[in-house]
């Protein structure tokens, strides 16, 4: 099964300069370990220490939130697009 994953502009360092890669999985977990086992060092930069996803990095499967889903439960199949987006905080100076 595959499905495309957006990767963020800071982050294709460690895709060979890729902004999107094909992974396998039928669950966004499942998806972030395959990524992890094809381009070490990612998963490291999207999850916490006990593997759950950090605050601040948004994931969208088809465009649809995964926290308004099953989290990273969240079922995807062959065709999906999964776009990991990190927020962007800033304001006025």
């Amino acid at each position: 099964m595959a499905v495309t994953v957006r990767i963020p502009t800071p982050l294709q360092r460690l895709t060979n300069g890729q902004g999107e890669v094909q992974c396998t999985g039928s669950t966004v977990n499942d998806l972030l370990a395959d990524l992890e086992k094809r381009h070490p060092g990612v998963k490291e930069r999207i999850c916490d220490e006990s593997g759950k996803l950090r605050r601040f990095v948004n994931v969208f499967v088809n465009e649809e939130d995964i926290r308004f889903l099953q989290g990273d439960q969240t079922a995807v199949k062959d065709g999906d697009e999964v776009s990991i987006i990190p927020a962007i905080a800033g304001g006025m100076a």
